[in-house]
């Protein structure tokens, strides 16, 4: 695939369902909390792509060494993650994503060096989106590892007893793809199938907003000992009950989160409270992909 070509291909999506599941047609992986990304290798470079199509060669410079043990064309998919005592940790990634201190950015570089995990190979010379999984993974064994890049391991049938193992560990969850399925770029597929591992809670709503499409947007909060800690916000549409529940509330002036205001913001008092499903808790204590 030529280079041109490469950098208007788009990672394939995944949806989302809520239970584990077996099944000898699929085979099953860990779910890295990373940064998705393709990456593109070539005789003279090597280019590091984001789902959105930003470069990212200058923010992970590591993953270059890449370069050291694939030296054929190709082009790979896989996620960029950190590991923190062996387990993914997003947060520094997020960090060197968003931070444009240079002294800051090298900090992070040698403090917090990732791993490309990769799952798939799209193309080796020759386009492989028209070849099934299992064959495309074939292809991925022949392949040499190192510091920077990792080769994802999967499980046949076994999606039940995997995602035992990553809720005894706490981490985010499992990928569940048919193992004859094709590639289709940037489409979101019903045969590549996410599972996560969600908690879940109790949390009161201190304020809404009214959006478009008949819809709202809740703001969350838990209370200490020194009032309600705001947590994260959350849309919903008409079609649930709480919806009406809480246009009807009596608003108030004041903002009820000791931690936070927003002037676009309707206020209540927050007594009614929400059951919501969240990966974990950022380090500000901020819901990470909550959901009702």
């Amino acid at each position: 695939m030529k280079k041109k070509e490469f950098l208007l291909l788009k990672p394939m999506l995944l949806e989302e369902i809520s239970q584990p599941f077996n099944d000898k047609n699929y085979l099953y992986e860990v779910k890295f909390d990373g940064f998705r990304s393709l990456i593109f290798i070539n005789k003279k470079e090597i280019i590091i792509k984001s789902r959105n199509g930003i470069i990212l060669n200058e923010i992970f410079p590591e993953l270059e060494k890449i370069k050291e043990i694939i030296t054929i064309p190709c082009i790979l998919d896989g996620e960029i993650v950190y590991l923190d005592n062996g387990l993914p940790n997003i947060r520094p990634i997020q960090e060197r994503m968003h931070t444009k201190d240079k002294i800051k950015s090298q900090f992070l570089q040698e403090n917090y060096p990732v791993i490309f995990f990769c799952f798939d190979i799209l193309d080796n010379g020759n386009s492989l989106l028209n070849i099934p999984l299992i064959e495309r993974k074939k292809i991925l064994e022949d392949f040499k590892e190192n510091m920077v890049f990792q080769k994802v391991k999967f499980f046949k049938e076994k999606g039940k007893e995997l995602f035992q193992v990553i809720k005894n560990n706490n981490m985010e969850g499992i990928v569940a793809k048919k193992i004859d399925s094709l590639y289709y770029p940037g489409k979101r597929v019903n045969f590549w199938l996410k599972i996560k591992n969600f908690q879940s809670d109790y949390f009161f709503i201190g304020a809404y907003t009214k959006n478009k499409n008949n819809t709202i947007s809740l703001y969350l909060g838990e209370k200490n000992p020194l009032g309600l800690i705001y947590v994260g916000k959350i849309s919903i549409s008409n079609k649930n009950n709480i919806y009406y529940t809480v246009l009807k509330k009596k608003t108030i002036k004041k903002s009820p989160f000791i931690n936070y205001s927003d002037n676009n913001a309707h206020y209540i008092n927050p007594k009614l409270e929400i059951f919501i499903y969240y990966t974990e808790k950022t380090k500000n204590n901020m819901l990470r992909h909550p959901k009702i």
